[in-house]
């Protein structure tokens, strides 16, 4: 038996669920803009229905979602893909080419580089000096905190009152934080990786890995796409490579080739600005202006580093932030991880994904920025939003809509604990 109340002014749907041996349960169902109500007619709610869910949404656009799940370092890294999918989808490309000639292989697996990648390298290059460039001027006007002790940040001109520091003495403090200005290291987090001659050679052994600089890895997987650094020399080759076996093979000679007719010049790289010759926005609306930009130009970076992810491989550690550009991973048994004993240092490598190579490091949403001042009993209706994205909110910019599920921005803050105690 279930009786249900539609609201329009509220745009929900309040029913009462009263199962066979469970005592009476009110719920919510949230509804966007749904041009019918047949679908009401539909629900069937049983005892276990409602004591599962009590929250069904019915919208194209999820809204206050929850964050991506956040792993222990005690546990593994799940793979983007299934090792069931990859067996599945390994024994359907062998049955379709039983019979059939060997294809050769095509770039960047016979060591070629991809024409088509070389222009969007650039371009994610270039857009991430300026991301660091304009992330450098807006944290001259929007206030941004880190701890002293920990990773963590906030974004506003006080720290957040929540006690999560795990840092050193935490226990003394009480996981409370120690808030001081935030510099671009803290907001972008730099992961390196090492720097490759051959992409295709010789995996790096443990006893070379002082030897081989290391560098940003977004930027090795731009110089691996095409990108020439004359700091990081990488080869080229013009004629695909000879492959002897699956690990081995020997490179074409190339000695015959005519040289190079002149080409067009290639796009120039920008460079950061130093700390001192940082000019800061002048008015409001060059600081919107700035804070759009901003937007513009993280999303470029994240699109096309992930385009590129797809052509040239990224390898990941399953249990530390450890990232390798190249078709394996390295040899460098510098793994601390859990259980790292065990492995003798060794990474656990798997494919990586776009949040591995550049992590976009979850922050504190501010909903109201006439009082930034966030309160420890209401932390469950905040949001949250990617560090970049919630400073150039903060800004001015408007908020893109992808952002908008974690952020919370239709969930009504109560104005007291005593009012909060009353949200069913």
């Amino acid at each position: 038996m279930s009786s249900s109340l539609i609201s329009p002014e509220l745009g929900t749907t309040s029913f009462l669920c009263k199962p066979r041996f469970l005592p009476p349960k009110v719920g919510i169902l949230r509804y966007n803009s749904c041009p019918d109500r047949e679908f009401f007619d539909s629900l069937k709610f049983s005892g276990r229905k409602c004591r599962q869910s009590l929250v069904i949404r019915c919208s194209d656009n999820p809204q206050n979602v929850d964050l991506p799940r956040y792993y222990s370092k005690k546990e593994k890294k799940p793979f983007p893909v299934p090792i069931v999918e990859l067996r599945r989808a390994a024994r359907e490309r062998m049955k379709s080419r039983k019979g059939q000639p060997k294809r050769p292989a095509p770039p960047p697996k016979n060591g070629l580089l991809v024409q088509r990648m070389i222009p969007l390298a650039y371009a994610v290059l270039n857009a991430r000096t300026m991301l660091i460039n304009n992330l450098k001027k807006l944290l001259k006007v929007v206030p941004v905190q880190a701890c002293k002790y920990c990773n963590e940040i906030h974004v506003g001109p006080v720290g957040h009152p929540f006690r999560s520091c795990q840092g050193t003495n935490s226990s003394i403090r009480k996981g409370k934080h120690e808030w001081v200005d935030a510099v671009v290291e803290d907001v972008i987090v730099q992961i390196e990786a090492y720097h490759l001659y051959d992409r295709l050679g010789k995996r790096i052994p443990h006893e070379e890995r002082f030897s081989v600089p290391r560098i940003p890895a977004l930027m090795e997987l731009c110089i691996q796409a095409g990108v020439d650094i004359p700091e990081y020399p990488t080869k080229r080759r013009r004629k695909p490579i000879i492959r002897i076996n699956k690990s081995e093979f020997i490179d074409a000679d190339e000695s015959e080739l005519p040289d190079l007719p002149p080409q067009d010049p290639k796009p120039v790289l920008l460079t950061e600005i130093p700390d001192l010759e940082i000019i800061p926005p002048s008015n409001k609306d060059e600081m919107v202006l700035l804070a759009e930009q901003t937007l513009q130009v993280w999303e470029k970076m994240r699109t096309g580093a992930n385009r590129l992810m797809k052509m040239y491989p990224v390898r990941v550690c399953g249990y530390c932030p450890e990232i390798h550009v190249g078709p394996s991973g390295h040899k460098a048994q510098n793994c601390g991880a859990f259980k790292h004993q065990q492995r003798n240092g060794q990474h656990g490598w798997q494919s990586a994904v776009l949040d591995d190579l550049i992590p976009p490091r979850y922050v504190w949403h501010v909903p109201n920025l006439d009082e930034p001042m966030l309160q420890k009993e209401l932390r469950n209706f905040y949001g949250q939003a990617p560090a970049v994205v919630e400073i150039c909110v903060q800004g001015g910019a408007a908020v893109p809509e992808q952002y908008k599920p974690t952020m919370r921005l239709d969930v009504g803050i109560p104005s007291s604990v005593s009012e909060a105690e009353m949200v069913v």
